[in-house]
């Protein structure tokens, strides 16, 4: 047997929930903006190209896998804790930089874990 923690060994603890929630809500009300984030470190810019489609197929295979196990979103928000409402505007592309966290989140969701592979850049010409 492995050594390897998997997200659903993950709980969340009441003060987890509660930071989150208190994260969400703050952004809900100031709105802040691309400026704001960059000025507080709060944001780095955006990710890059490469590192963007390689995310789209991630989530577009997350979605087939759903879909083939014959999961509504409503089965997965119910499995992962993540709003039906986020889940949708993730599998259409709406939210574009998702954390770690949802993505095992949801993949956990639909029985299927993330995998990540290290490679080394390619050298610049």
């Amino acid at each position: 047997m492995s050594n390897e923690r998997t997200h659903s060994d993950m709980k969340w603890t009441a003060e987890d929930r509660a930071r989150h929630k208190a994260i969400r809500e703050r952004f809900q009300k100031e709105r802040p903006t691309l400026q704001h984030l960059l000025g507080s470190g709060e944001y780095t810019g955006p990710i890059p190209h490469g590192v963007y489609l390689s995310l789209v197929a991630a989530i577009i295979e997350l979605k087939k896998a759903r879909e083939a196990a014959g999961l509504s979103l409503a089965d997965v928000a119910e499995r992962s804790g993540i709003d039906k409402a986020a889940l949708s505007r993730l599998e259409n592309g709406v939210h574009d930089n998702p954390t770690v966290d949802t993505l095992m989140r949801y993949a956990a969701a639909i029985g299927k874990k993330l995998v990540w592979t290290l490679r080394d850049l390619t050298p610049s010409a």
